[in-house]
């Protein structure tokens, strides 16, 4: 039996295809080879991340061009409906008819609607139903390797996912990175889990993990581990000048200053103690890959420059600052900081030249 050519290419090559845009445009492109009148279409998939839902990519067939959109989560825990954000959009695109089938068996199943700018045949109806049919195990093999891809982002950071996905599963040299470091560090929080419940500590460390890390990937940085109450952020150099590195850090930590004054103000409305806290900033190498046991490994960063920027944290309380800057840092930006002269870090062979933001 000769399949049509959409039914054949949804066997033969559709599992090949490693990203849901690339699917539906070809796909789309193929049922309008086909003779079919689609206007769009969209494709729905479930996303297993702590606060996306739903993705959904939207075609249009006037320009191929394909758009995502991003179906959240309710703090209440409900789901969103899976078809709204497609089905939306594509009514859209001029008023056709609508069709909607879903490509395998399940709440989570794929879901597949196509905008027309006519009504469709009983042949053409068919087909778009057998294309559903056909596209279950694609869309399946598709939706494992998205998920792969996010619970690994959720929990290593973007960065060492990709390495991870990669096939970077053993022990080994590594891969040495220049970048803007910054660590980041609760103060207190040995008594403040002391004297409070379990709960209210959680709270307290996803809202200020919240500060940091929104404002850390608002100026193109990553986190890379968060090691208790503390925080090991990356901003990397790459192709591009220091100063853009340092630049993004320094305005990260503006944000999340900024974010953290606002976050005391609410727990004082609410009777809780402030959150103090300590950064550093320093700009070198460090070495970032596997490391641990032969079974069980952690992608992680080591070296001076990742000693240096904690051990910088730790003068922050001595010094009275809440954000300290290596004489490294410093001079590769341009905006004015205070000298605080140069002080010994431990563990550190050499001493420190410290820098301030300027007190306001």
């Amino acid at each position: 039996m000769l399949l049509p050519p959409p039914l054949a290419w949804l066997v033969d090559k559709a599992s090949y295809i490693s990203n849901a845009d690339q699917f539906l445009s070809a796909l789309g492109a193929g049922l309008i080879a086909e003779g079919l009148p689609l206007a769009g279409g969209a494709l729905t998939l479930a996303a297993p991340h702590p606060i996306i839902a739903r993705r959904v990519w939207l075609w249009r067939a006037d320009t191929g061009a394909v758009i995502e959109a991003l179906g959240f989560a309710s703090l209440e825990g409900t789901k969103p409906d899976p078809a709204s954000v497609g089905r939306d959009w594509l009514a859209g695109l001029g008023g056709g008819p609508l069709t909607a089938t879903v490509a395998g068996i399940g709440p989570d199943a794929p879901l597949i609607e196509w905008a027309m700018s006519r009504p469709l045949t009983p042949e053409q109806s068919e087909l778009t139903r057998q294309v559903a049919r056909f596209a279950a195990s694609p869309l399946a093999t598709l939706t494992a390797r998205a998920t792969m891809a996010s619970l690994l982002e959720t929990y290593l950071g973007r960065r060492s996912a990709a390495q991870v996905l990669a096939g970077r599963l053993r022990r080994e040299t590594g891969e040495t990175i220049r970048a803007a470091l910054l660590y980041a560090d609760l103060r207190g929080f040995t008594e403040l889990s002391e004297a409070a419940a379990p709960e209210a500590v959680v709270a307290a460390l996803g809202a200020w993990f919240d500060r940091i890390a929104g404002a850390v990937h608002a100026f193109g940085g990553e986190v890379l581990k968060f090691i208790g109450d503390g925080v090991l952020v990356i901003f990397p150099v790459g192709e591009n000048a220091p100063a853009l590195a340092c630049d993004g850090a320094l305005r990260a930590v503006a944000a999340a200053r900024a974010g953290m004054a606002h976050l005391d103000e609410a727990r004082a409305r609410q009777g809780l103690p402030p959150l103090p806290f300590g950064m550093a900033l320093h700009l070198g190498e460090i070495l970032w890959g596997n490391i641990g046991t032969a079974d069980r490994l952690d992608f992680t960063a080591i070296g001076r420059a990742v000693n240096l920027v904690s051990r910088l944290e730790g003068l922050c309380r001595p010094l009275g600052r809440d954000v300290l800057i290596s004489g490294v840092f410093a001079a590769e930006t341009e905006t004015p900081l205070t000298p605080l002269g140069a002080h010994a870090l431990r563990g550190i062979s050499e001493p420190c030249v410290v820098f301030a933001l300027p007190e306001k």
